[in-house]
């Protein structure tokens, strides 16, 4: 079933107001969505080492909840099947769904799911390339036909007839009504995904279909990131109460002043109780450069899984402190470092490939 909020003189009616919320990612999933790369361009010359890299991160993830993989085709199925059974992946854990896309990014193009006491829902942004790609049509349909295979009903965010845009990596909630999302991303004229919505229309559209009551904003994101500031390579919810960031200390390091700016909202923000959050840091790599690119690399990119941490990792000093600061912050579940050097290669990393879909 298709719902868009519905709004005349006497009725409003909206998920939030059906009593659904989106849950926080360290709270229990039925299962991690995955696409499988196949937009080469995305990584020049290293395709064949990333479909590696998804197998190992499928074998961690298949460790403790389903995973369920978008292939291209009933081939592309059959061959991802045979590389995950010679790496002694449990495909028991394994569904695989026949859905063409475009790349492989599943937290922007896929669904954003919602659960009440009823279930759980998807909520189908627009997704328009981070309002940059023009080869996007196939990954901005792929969430609806996932809504009529999975028989969930269907939430469209729209405003005054338009639909919304959003990537699922621009924002990250506590699942108890706060969200941290970017103004670079959902304010700037630059890559400007709603130019017809304000701030306050933006955090209407949060508290209306994620049932979200407390909007925070950071600044800016990190440089090499071409999303223009998605905020799961800055500031993450950890617990309902804590967050980690990202800093640099370095200030002759283009991320220093961005990064210090955020951490000092950070400290003049509360929670949707009005609390101040406790904030623990995380490093920085060193810069990861191909020629004149910055590669947007960082320890924030984590991926919660239901008895793990997927962190990145990137052959750096810094990989062990950021790897003992998630073993502190997550002492029930296993960390897992994820080589990331070439994935990055593709502008994101953990996060930005896996999709959770919570328990009902």
């Amino acid at each position: 079933m298709d719902s868009a909020v519905r709004r005349d003189s006497t009725t409003v009616t909206s998920p939030a107001q059906l009593g659904y919320r989106m849950p926080a990612e360290f709270e229990p999933h039925a299962a991690t969505w995955i696409a499988w790369p196949h937009h080469g361009a995305d990584w020049p010359g290293k395709i064949a080492a990333i479909h590696f890299v998804y197998v190992e991160i499928t074998r961690a993830l298949a460790r403790s909840e389903t995973v369920r993989v978008i292939v291209q085709s009933p081939a592309a199925r059959t061959r991802v099947r045979r590389l995950l059974s010679k790496a002694h992946v449990p495909l028991a854990r394994v569904e695989f769904f026949v859905v063409r896309t475009n790349r492989g990014w599943t937290r922007d193009f896929g669904p954003i799911f919602v659960t009440s006491h009823g279930g759980v829902a998807i909520t189908d942004w627009r997704f328009n390339g981070w309002a940059k790609y023009p080869n996007h049509r196939l990954d901005a349909a792929a969430t609806a036909t996932l809504a009529t295979r999975l028989r969930m009903r269907r939430f469209v965010p729209t405003k005054d007839g338009r639909r919304v845009v959003l990537e699922g990596g621009s924002i990250d909630v506590n699942g108890r009504g706060s969200l941290l999302t970017t103004e670079e991303c959902l304010l700037s004229p630059v890559q400007a995904r709603n130019p017809n919505l304000s701030r306050a229309d933006i955090e209407r559209a949060f508290q209306d279909y994620l049932g979200v009551t407390n909007v925070l904003w950071l600044g800016r994101g990190i440089a090499g990131d071409d999303t223009h500031g998605h905020v799961d390579d800055l500031t993450r919810f950890v617990n309902p109460r804590t967050v980690v960031t990202v800093v640099e200390p370095n200030p002759r390091d283009e991320n220093h002043a961005p990064l210090a700016e955020n951490l000092r909202r950070l400290k003049r923000m509360r929670d949707q109780d009005g609390r101040p959050f406790t904030i623990v840091e995380l490093p920085m790599p060193e810069p990861i450069r191909y020629e004149s690119l910055r590669v947007p690399a960082s320890y924030a990119n984590f991926y919660i899984a239901n008895k793990s941490v997927l962190m990145p990792t990137f052959n750096d000093p810094h990989d062990r402190i950021a790897l003992d600061t998630l073993a502190q912050l997550f002492p029930t579940r296993e960390i897992i470092g994820i080589h990331a050097v070439d994935l990055v290669w593709g502008l994101g990393t953990l996060h930005c490939l896996t999709q959770q879909q919570p328990k009902g």
